[in-house]
């Protein structure tokens, strides 16, 4: 993927800090974006270090996509590839649906469901040939999610959006979307702090034996960018 352009949503840390460098790893420049400025200079020095340039934009992404889209284009010239990876809540406890408040349940919307439809419509738009846009759900969007209800419905509308656009854009771009299981990240620390038994649990549930890793996610977002999966639209890959 050597002189491609990606852009990377949500990659401050976690997930998102494993895809941008995944995909340094082939070649990419990358537009790097999260809230904590602190963070994305961490995730541009392991780019630095792969021989790579970063484009750094921290800011809340909701709204600000048209921005990095505008900004990735001046700075490289083109843009190749778009990664919605931003989500999950700010709101870390869990709750059943019915006792969840209005205001919760819009910022769960905007945050994981509208923030990546503005990104994909960004993409499209400054997408000079053909591109690769990868959304990042979960696998709380394949199925009913108790007590993290907002989310999995957000989730759950990625994925029906992600089909849509593949539709629609195609010939020209590829849309796939990418469902990580469990995946040890600080913020999924987070979630589980009032129940120290759970991880083990969920651990156990896990036919491989183990819970994933960002680069086991890094790995397939990849793959879809890349030409190896050139005829490959739609789709989405539980990891």
């Amino acid at each position: 993927m050597t002189g491609r352009v990606a852009v990377v949503t949500g990659s401050g840390q976690g997930i998102g800090r494993a895809i941008a460098w995944g995909l340094a790893d082939f070649g990419c420049d990358i537009a790097i974006n999260a809230r904590r400025l602190g963070d994305l200079e961490e995730t541009a020095a392991g780019l630095a270090e792969r021989g790579r340039r970063a484009l750094v934009l921290d800011g809340d992404i909701r709204d600000f996509s048209d921005t990095i889209a505008e900004r990735t284009s001046e700075e490289f010239g083109r843009l190749d590839v778009w990664v919605n990876n931003v989500g999950g809540s700010d709101d870390k406890t869990t709750r059943p649906q019915v006792e969840t408040d209005d205001e919760t349940f819009r910022s769960q919307l905007e945050l994981n469901l509208t923030s990546a439809f503005q990104g994909c419509r960004a993409a499209a738009r400054h997408m000079g040939g053909r591109g690769s846009i990868v959304n990042i759900s979960s696998g709380a969007g394949m199925r009913g999610s108790p007590m993290t209800g907002p989310y999995g419905a957000a989730k759950a509308g990625m994925n029906n959006m992600s089909e849509t656009l593949a539709l629609e854009l195609a010939p020209r771009i590829r849309v796939n979307t990418v469902a990580p299981g469990p995946v040890v990240t600080e913020a999924f620390r987070q979630t589980l702090t009032d129940d120290p038994d759970k991880l083990a649990a969920i651990t156990a549930s896990v036919p491989l034996g183990r819970t994933g890793t960002p680069d086991d996610i890094a790995a397939a977002v990849v793959y879809l960018a890349s030409d190896a999966a050139s005829w490959v639209t739609g789709q989405l890959l539980l990891v």
